[in-house]
């Protein structure tokens, strides 16, 4: 097992380029599934999860080939409709497996998801929505098992919540079914509108994209797609707090800002300056004598899109821990995405839990030092990496396999842009 060793306090200067979003890819890449056919998919993150996702691909009868970022998927040929444990288990996006199973082949069994331990996830959201369409599902022995009896049927589903991989599941179970399928508070999530547009391109028809009202009209048959994977607004988001920690000047590319509204309304409210071009951002926090401009201390909540999005964060939780007030974080969410909180405490963050909030009280610019910390889920090891780059002396992290399920080269980049860091085996 391999751990990242960052020796802090240095600026981060340069260009960053943001590579395909982890959470967009993985319902595209289930979405091949509908319909046979070769289906082309441009900028895929090549990342644990995405791995994972072409591998249970693979054991459902499928093919693929990667050249680059381009991942060429086969469905001609499926041969099973079972996702095991062993793979969901790593990944509860594999879930998303279902809708177009039940779509395609009537019939799925996919065991109930695992993924971060961040708190309960239930895809209680799915079945309900599920059965609104006709299909009978039932929970044994760990799995979900799925089938639709009669001919799919378009009916009404409600969000107590807007679930992102609800949603997402809903609008491929629904593409063939007779009639109009509406879904009332759906995820707004630009990942949702990413997968729209694919089953768009293969021919369904969808309205409403970008709001809570989303209405499926059924179609006959789909054909093979040609998508692009949107940036990664989370990837994005991670690198404008890298630098407003660490201080120095980047630019970031190949991302969309119009994706990160709450983001980059809080991080100049804290005093850092950023600059907004079609295509990427400029964030600069300069250094006064070795030191990054002070931060301001900003109260968060975090909501569903276009709230500020709650993977993010662990990561801003880090950069208050900088400041030179008290913030309050509010999580709302998820219940239990606090798990960061100790292993940021190791290092000298201030910060209190009091239920779903968390009061940070900022111990300045010079107020962290480096220390043996351990990741304990994907957005929390970036809240780490992220303190350490403003720390002072060493920081290792610990159990990285959960960074890479979510950040693409994330040490080569961050090398690239001044930072003393590097992957080594852990003894």
């Amino acid at each position: 097992m391999d751990k990242i060793v960052i020796h802090g306090g240095r600026p981060l200067y340069g260009r960053v380029s943001i590579s395909g979003a982890k959470n967009a890819a993985l319902p595209l890449i289930a979405a091949t599934l509908l319909t046979p056919g070769w289906h082309t998919l441009h900028n895929v993150p090549d990342l644990r999860d995405t791995r994972t996702m072409l591998r249970l691909l693979e054991i459902l009868g499928a093919r693929w080939q990667r050249q680059g970022s381009t991942v060429r998927i086969n469905t001609d040929q499926l041969t099973g409709v079972e996702a095991p444990y062993e793979l969901v288990k790593t990944m509860r996006a594999s879930v998303l497996v279902l809708g177009p199973l039940l779509a395609r082949l009537k019939t799925a069994r996919v065991s109930l998801p695992g993924g971060c331990a961040i708190g309960a996830r239930p895809i209680n959201y799915h079945l309900s929505g599920f059965e609104q369409l006709g299909i009978r599902t039932s929970l044994r022995e760990g799995y979900v098992e799925a089938r639709v009896e009669e001919q799919l049927s378009g009916g009404t589903v409600y969000f107590d919540k807007p679930s992102v991989t609800g949603t997402e599941n809903l609008l491929m179970a629904s593409v063939f079914a007779q009639g109009e399928t509406v879904i009332k508070n759906a995820a707004r999530e630009p990942e949702v509108g990413n997968l729209i547009e694919m089953l768009e391109t293969m021919g369904a028809v969808i309205t409403g994209k970008g709001s809570d009202r989303l209405t499926v009209s059924g179609v006959g048959e789909l054909c093979p797609a040609e998508a692009t994977i949107i940036p990664d607004r989370i990837e994005t988001g991670t690198y404008l707090m890298a630098v407003a920690a660490a201080g120095g000047e980047v630019e970031i590319t190949d991302c969309i800002p119009a994706h990160l509204p709450a983001l980059t309304e809080k991080l100049q409210a804290c005093g850092v300056e950023i600059g907004v071009r079609d295509s990427g951002f400029t964030v600069r926090c300069p250094l006064n004598q070795g030191l990054a401009c002070p931060l301001e201390s900003v109260d968060v909540t975090t909501l569903p899109y276009p709230g500020f999005p709650t993977d993010l964060q662990a990561q801003f939780m880090a950069l208050m821990a900088l400041g030179s007030g008290a913030s309050v974080i509010h999580e709302t969410i998820f219940e239990n995405r606090f798990m960061h909180v100790a292993e940021l405490e190791r290092m000298g963050a201030n910060i209190k839990i009091d239920g779903a909030a968390a009061i940070v009280r900022g111990v300045g610019r010079s107020g962290l030092s480096g220390a043996q910390v351990m990741a304990t889920d994907l957005r929390a090891s970036a809240s780490l990496v992220i303190a350490a780059l403003a720390s002072r002396g060493v920081t290792e992290v610990s159990r990285i396999y959960h960074l890479e399920r979510g950040y693409e080269k994330m040490v080569e980049k961050l090398a690239a842009l001044g930072a003393d860091i590097k992957r080594i085996p852990e003894a």
